[in-house]
């Protein structure tokens, strides 16, 4: 390839790389994105303290329902940083008799 070719690709790239518009749609994105999870970490919570007292509520819990409630909700919520309090629900689910 042609010396000047590249030296404008990569004029090109610097240029658009160092353009403030560039760097503002990345953080726009960004914030976007930290809302979403937000709002999902929210509902999640929101559904494991519900599920999660019915259940204590109720004194038993069935096999579906448990993997439903840990495995399909909690274990997601914690990985993308959920706090303590749908732990203290879980840790009590986890004590309950399971029946089928």
């Amino acid at each position: 390839m042609d010396f000047h070719v590249l030296e404008l690709i990569f004029a090109v790239v610097t240029t658009i790389l160092a353009s403030s518009g560039f760097w503002a749609y990345i953080q726009y994105r960004t914030a976007k994105n930290d809302d979403s999870q937000q709002l999902l970490l929210g509902l999640a919570h929101d559904r494991i303290m519900c599920l999660g007292k019915s259940y204590i509520e109720k004194g038993e819990i069935t096999a579906d329902e448990y993997a439903n409630l840990v495995k399909y909700l909690y274990c997601p919520y914690k990985k993308c940083g959920g706090n303590g309090s749908a732990e203290h629900i879980v840790d009590a689910v986890n004590r309950l008799p399971m029946v089928s």
